[in-house]
């Protein structure tokens, strides 16, 4: 159980951005690997992904910085250390870099050995990853949430919202979820294509959209969800993440949509999300405000909050005293999960857990600089989280985290559960109640 050795490597995510890789080896010779994503669109809070800024090397994006630490500091600290104990081994991590956003070894270096150490010790006990992370109380497969056309900075601005996602909301089981899931992304595909709109794909897999408005993108999802046979708001329904802060100008305190050369003051943007909210089958919206607009969060959640999902992304960033702070000020009814906002698991299941503890919905996603790696499906089913937001139906990338919740399920077996969307959204009702 004892750790015997941590290396690492520069490795690349699906941008072909480098990012880095550390295996962890312990003295029975299991062994563990991490592999680390990235975002391109960060929130101001995140803990610090630690690069080189070497112009003259992979453009100043290289990790050989934060590999030095693996193997020069963090090692030498957890040589020995008991793999089986991850809560007391990140939280010598932490201690060990000691500053508050993880700044001095690098959250990526940390994050990297954390993923590795729980691949290490499943390994050793020879259990799936999902069961030796909720020590087998993990049985809910989560819903997922599907881009079908991706915008703002993960397709060059072609759309100021960055998100237009689908949710099988009719579903009754995860094959169902896959079934209407890529009718749909194919069907807006072939709508793409016979307009002559047709550009390839985003960074998560979405289509590449050419739009005159945002609100063409909506008009879009509802007729591809028709097209391949279902009916909006029932079988299928539509999610949204505007990544608010993106479009917000903290000096005029103002948003704006360069799309349509647009400005609102936050009550006017409100105005504008209410509005798509009457007129279309949306279910959840993330990050509708910028991620310092405590007051406009606290507005949407007066006027939406009682019927759609409401995600709050870049305001908590996987940090626990954020998404504290949030409950305190009935901000958000979800909140999003990503491993390397915060740096370590044990913190990404703290955060899931308070979540959950306030009947809010946590939702573990990827970012949009993926790997190869399908950590992220083992979590959200260890947790019991409920949603898991990866991307899209398409590149390898995306497409093994859904199949690798296809094998959690047979893995289960008779116990793995699916509640879907609607019904996750009553119990949590309830609980607030």
């Amino acid at each position: 159980m004892k750790i015997t050795s941590i290396k690492a490597w520069q490795i690349f995510d699906s941008r072909g951005l480098p990012t880095l890789e550390a295996e962890v080896t312990l003295a029975s010779g299991a062994r563990g690997r991490g592999l680390v994503p990235s975002g391109a669109s960060k929130g101001q809070f995140e803990a610090l992904e630690l690069r080189d800024a070497d112009p003259k090397r992979f453009r100043g994006k290289s990790v050989f910085k934060a590999i030095a630490n693996i193997e020069n500091q963090i090692f030498p600290a957890l040589c020995g250390a008991n793999a089986f104990d991850q809560e007391a081994l990140d939280r010598m991590l932490i201690e060990f870099d000691g500053t508050p956003n993880k700044s001095r070894l690098g959250a990526n270096a940390i994050l990297a050995v954390s993923m590795g150490v729980a691949n290490a010790a499943a390994t050793m006990r020879n259990e799936p990853l999902h069961s030796y992370l909720s020590e087998g109380r993990g049985s809910l497969l989560p819903i997922p949430e599907i881009q079908i056309i991706g915008g703002g900075a993960h397709a060059n601005w072609r759309t100021d919202v960055q998100d237009f996602l689908v949710i099988a909301t009719g579903a009754r089981n995860l094959e169902e979820v896959m079934e209407v899931t890529h009718n749909v992304y194919h069907a807006a595909g072939d709508i793409l294509r016979s307009r002559k709109k047709y550009f390839g794909v985003a960074d998560e897999g979405g289509y590449w959209p050419e739009f005159e408005r945002n609100e063409d993108a909506l008009d879009l999802l509802v007729e591809a969800i028709c097209r391949a046979g279902y009916t909006p708001g029932r079988e299928a329904s539509i999610a949204l993440d505007i990544a608010a802060s993106d479009l917000y100008s903290v000096e005029k305190g103002r948003y704006r949509f360069n799309l349509e050369n647009r400005e609102f003051t936050s009550s006017e943007f409100i105005g504008v999300i209410a509005d798509w909210c009457d007129r279309f089958p949306i279910v959840s919206i993330e990050d509708p405000l910028a991620d310092t607009d405590w007051d406009g969060w606290h507005e949407i959640i007066g006027t939406l909050g009682s019927s759609i999902q409401i995600v709050g992304d870049d305001l908590f960033t996987t940090n626990a005293q954020r998404i504290s702070t949030g409950i305190e000020k009935c901000a958000a009814n979800a909140v999003l999960i990503k491993l390397n906002q915060i740096g370590t698991v044990t913190e990404a299941i703290e955060a899931i857990r308070l979540a959950q503890s306030a009947g809010w919905q946590p939702i573990v996603s990827a970012r949009s600089g993926e790997t190869e790696d399908a950590f992220i499906s083992h979590l959200a089913v260890a947790t019991n989280a409920g949603q898991l937001k990866v991307g899209s139906f398409s590149r390898s990338e995306r497409m093994v985290k859904w199949n690798e919740l296809l094998r959690i399920q047979r893995d289960l077996g008779a116990r793995a559960e699916f509640i879907g969307f609607s019904k996750a959204r009553q119990v949590r009702e309830r609980k607030r109640e």
